[in-house]
């Protein structure tokens, strides 16, 4: 299964189309002019991108390969991706504070939760950048910068989304969860379907673009909201250093938050207490992305 370049200028019309009959106020298309290369088989798309970037290439070029063989994920990670996924890196010229950095991940993550939620597919995000569908791992996002002066000049958001290809037991792949829907008449109708590997790829691409622009638009406190409500980890027991705690939220700069339990010297329903657990008092805790991970068991 490969992605064809005509049949993906044709969904990202449809798409396009579709996110205006149900309310989305996006004029990305505005901003981003769309420059799309594929490729049978890559390294990497955002290393490509990179390249293409340093020859003159434009903000809105995308690379999409049909496979990587040297695919990679946040923190270095290997990101497998044989024939059937959607791999593929959008160049964004934010100029935008480097202390706002995680925003663009953060942003990007939302913006296509939010659209494949609207085709009625139960995406959630699993902190800080996973796309998770059923409790396993439908993609992820690595977002790479270019920094002047403490401005991000240049950034390449990659993404890896399962759409047919073999997955690990954690992963599951959109293709064949829609088939299962269907097979088990779980409501799904047709229009409610992403329907081909370009479709995902159209909405993909309008999911970060609308993702980048709503930060844009709206403020920190707004955005932050928007994520955590779609933030599958909010709620979920943790344990750190031994610890035991509940993951409360995420800051504007991407750390974790969570509260840990400590012994409660004061009496219950008075300041510091926590009320659904009388005997503890709860003290909040920041974790940086990258230092802990989070599994999938317990979403």
């Amino acid at each position: 299964m490969v992605l064809n370049q005509e049949r993906l200028e044709a969904a990202l019309k449809v798409v396009k189309s579709d996110l205006n009959l149900l309310g989305f106020t996006n004029n990305s298309d505005r901003v981003i002019d769309f420059s799309i290369y594929i490729f049978e088989q890559l390294e990497s798309t955002n290393k490509t991108l990179w390249q293409l970037l340093n020859n003159g290439a434009p903000s809105g070029t995308v690379v999409i390969a049909n496979r990587q063989t040297s695919g990679r994920g946040q923190w270095g990670r290997e990101w497998n991706s044989p024939l059937g996924g959607l791999y593929l890196s959008l160049a964004l010229f934010p100029n935008l504070p480097v202390t706002k950095s995680f925003q663009l991940t953060l942003s990007s993550a939302w913006g296509i939760a939010t659209i494949l939620r609207s085709y009625h597919l139960p995406v959630l995000i699993k902190w800080p950048n996973d796309l998770i569908l059923s409790q396993r791992k439908l993609g992820g996002i690595l977002t790479e910068t270019k920094i002047q002066s403490q401005i991000i000049t240049k950034a390449v958001v990659g993404v890896g989304i399962n759409w047919a290809n073999s997955v690990p037991p954690t992963g599951i792949a959109l293709q064949s969860y829609q088939a299962n829907c269907l097979k088990n008449q779980v409501s799904l109708e047709k229009t409610d379907f992403c329907e081909s590997l370009e479709m995902l790829a159209a909405i993909t691409l309008w999911g970060i673009a609308s993702g980048i622009e709503y930060m844009q638009n709206e403020s920190v406190e707004k955005l932050l909201s928007s994520y955590l409500a779609i933030l599958a980890n909010l709620g979920q027991a943790i344990m750190v250093e031994g610890q035991s705690g509940v993951i409360a939220g995420v800051t504007a700069t991407g750390d974790l938050r969570i509260e840990i339990d400590s012994p409660n010297q004061s009496p219950p329903n008075q300041p510091g207490s926590n009320p659904s657990r009388p005997d503890v008092a709860a003290r909040e805790i920041f974790v940086k992305p990258g230092t802990i991970r989070l599994g999938y068991d317990t979403l």
